[in-house]
């Protein structure tokens, strides 16, 4: 999640350089700053969630409701960039594991202490069952080529994004082009709560990540990711232009995991405060 987005500076790619010792690879800060960027907006989503509806503060509310409508966009970019470092992470395997065990360990806290925020398939626990899956497959994706692998996954995930009955207002479950060519799923299957992670059945969660679509997403970000390591993007990305974003978009993992806790003790402090002056 928060591997170095690296690769080897090829400008000097001669028989002389070849020669040198090795320089440090080069940095995309840029993608560093998207990053930092979109945690914060991710940040900001849940603090506004938690306003509004478990301190029942209006203003909470209206910015919750207000930024909901692209809040997929903040996650599906923040899942395209985990996409990107798969190809360039030391060990997708070690990832992968590492963050199977924090998602265990976020639910188990919140089944004990808050089961009414209950998570069971997250964000994080879809990241991890993502990376996995990347790193068993990696010899089978190698073989297509990123353009064609980009546009595969985009149309796939356009056809899978109503499968999951929470995207849809009917509660129904849907593939293809809902309003243009799509076929209802059969409630046989859209019921089966032990395909939960692939976007079937209905078990309430405060955070909700299936592997439909949203697989397609990150494995977009990977054929991306194949451009990224071999040096193809451009040079204006290697600068950092905004320190703090890039600094906060290589410690994603560790903001993402304490920033609930962090928002509901700032929270609590603070009305317990307005309780007390008022």
């Amino acid at each position: 999640m928060d591997d170095p987005i690296i690769v080897p500076d090829t400008a000097d790619a001669t028989p002389a350089a070849s020669a040198a010792p090795l320089q440090k690879p080069a940095r995309i800060h840029f993608i560093d700053e998207v990053r930092g960027i979109d945690i914060v907006l991710m940040v900001a989503f849940h603090a506004f969630y938690t306003v509004g509806w478990l301190y029942q503060v209006e203003w909470g509310r209206i910015l919750f409701r207000f930024f909901s409508p692209v809040e997929p966009f903040f996650a599906g970019l923040f899942i395209l960039i985990c996409g990107i470092s798969c190809h360039l992470s030391h060990s997708n395997v070690r990832r992968g594991l590492l963050l199977a065990g924090v998602s265990v360990v976020i639910s188990a806290f919140l089944w004990f202490f808050m089961r009414s925020e209950m998570i069971w398939f997250g964000i994080l626990h879809f990241l991890s069952v993502a990376i996995l899956l990347f790193a068993l497959l990696k010899p089978l994706l190698s073989r297509i080529p990123p353009w064609c692998g980009i546009i595969a996954c985009a149309v796939l995930m356009l056809v899978t994004w109503w499968v999951p009955s929470a995207h849809n207002a009917d509660g129904g479950s849907y593939f293809g082009i809902r309003g243009l060519l799509a076929v209802e799923l059969p409630a046989w299957l859209t019921a089966q709560n032990w395909l939960y992670p692939l976007g079937f059945g209905n078990i309430p969660s405060a955070d909700y990540f299936p592997l439909l679509p949203w697989l397609f997403c990150f494995l977009g970000g990977s054929f991306v990711g194949v451009w990224v390591e071999q040096g193809k993007t451009p040079r204006w990305m290697y600068k950092s232009r905004m320190p703090v974003f890039s600094w906060l978009g290589r410690h994603t993992l560790i903001i993402y995991i304490l920033h609930q806790p962090v928002i509901y003790a700032v929270c609590f402090l603070v009305f317990k405060l307005l309780a007390v002056l008022s």
